[in-house]
């Protein structure tokens, strides 16, 4: 099987914050933006394995800012490492501050993609490649905690 880009994968989605997607504070709920990391997760596995992908684990959040009514948010995700059947994959969340145009990371987030073959197994995906001294490095944090996980 063929091994491929990390920007096969890639996915950019932008969203805006709405009034029914935030608490009493105003800032936009942290289980909202976790159904966008989840989707675009899923979309990104897609992509890379040509395949029906199931969630298998959300492996870390950081929220690491909050986004208000109005704000905009950039999501953007893309496969950085692989098993036999199962993809990681980051997820990152930009804020953009409309009236400012200031701009802040908000989220990051690694999750665990499996893909599905038509009989609801388990089926193989291809190889992934590093490109960028980012991905390379996201490549190797990947691989440690593939190895925690499977150490403990």
């Amino acid at each position: 099987m063929e091994s491929l880009s990390t920007n096969i994968s890639r996915t950019i989605q932008t969203k805006l914050v709405l009034p029914p997607d935030t608490n009493h504070l105003g800032t936009i709920f942290g289980g909202k933006v976790l159904s966008y990391i989840d989707e675009i997760a899923a979309i990104a596995a897609m992509k890379h394995s040509n395949k029906v992908v199931v969630t298998a684990s959300i492996d870390k959040v950081n929220f690491l800012s909050s986004a208000r009514v109005g704000d905009i948010l950039t999501l953007e995700g893309f496969v950085i490492a692989t098993g036999r059947t199962s993809m990681d994959v980051y997820v990152k969340v930009e804020c953009e501050h409309f009236k400012t145009r200031e701009k802040s990371l908000t989220t990051t987030s690694f999750l665990t993609m499996v893909a599905i073959d038509e009989h609801g197994k388990p089926a193989p995906v291809p190889a992934v490649i590093p490109e960028t001294e980012n991905e390379r490095e996201l490549y190797q944090q990947a691989r440690k905690r593939r190895s925690q996980l499977m150490k403990g």
